[in-house]
């Protein structure tokens, strides 16, 4: 007869009515041989880790929520004048009557480089080569921070357009700017939410962060 294997709410696996706990290479082991520390250290991370998924789950119905309660404002709003609003929503920011606090939507496209890139620069490095000493180093640095891929293989997208705004008189230099900016492409777009509030009309605006690096405490009314 085979020991049944039963899940214990705190982690631990039963095999027979003796409690074991599963390490990181997948193999059980009796709790009488587990440390206090690693058992202490494992029921902090379990209980941190029930908060946090319930509390990512509400942030995901908070942010549907959200965008659903700013579409329809918009709709009713757009009612009023006969108009009416299809698809995605464009930026927009909605404010309370005594302009203490407001909602702010914004939507920012997503971008990647097609094949016109490595053409871009090719066409770079030329240049660089054929000023040679004439080129300073801001310039080489700047060329090499643009193209540069980072470890999730990802094109430094500022960089780049900062290289575009360089006004620089040289037909390979235009070519190769003409170049990044055929590679552009626009593969979709992102909804953005943040939210303010302040003292008064007159006082600074306060972001309300929901991201929990600057997440704060609110302020004692």
């Amino acid at each position: 007869m085979h020991n049944e294997i039963e899940p214990a709410p705190d982690g631990a696996i039963v095999v027979g009515g003796a409690r074991y706990w599963r390490d990181a290479k997948g193999a059980l082991v009796p709790e009488g041989l587990v440390r206090p520390q690693d058992l202490l250290q494992d029921q902090t991370v379990r209980k941190i880790l029930s908060y946090a998924q319930e509390l990512s789950a509400q942030i995901a119905r908070f942010k549907g929520h959200t965008f659903d309660d700013v579409s329809s404002c918009v709709d009713l709003i757009a009612e009023q004048y006969g108009a009416k609003i299809g698809g995605a929503k464009g930026n927009m920011t909605l404010m309370s009557l005594d302009g203490t606090m407001k909602v702010q939507v914004q939507v920012a496209d997503q971008i990647s480089f097609g094949p016109e890139l490595q053409a871009a620069k090719s066409l770079v490095d030329d240049c660089i080569e054929r000023w040679a000493a004439d080129a300073g180093d801001e310039i080489r640095a700047l060329v090499n921070h643009a193209f540069d891929v980072d470890k999730e293989g990802k094109i430094n997208r500022a960089a780049l357009f900062q290289l575009r705004r360089l006004k620089i008189e040289d037909e390979e230099w235009k070519q190769a700017m003409a170049a990044i900016g055929d590679a552009i492409r626009v593969v979709g777009s992102t909804q953005y939410v943040r939210f303010y509030r302040r003292a008064d009309a007159n006082a600074p605006w306060q972001g309300v962060s929901i991201d929990i690096a600057s997440a704060r405490a609110p302020a004692a009314a």
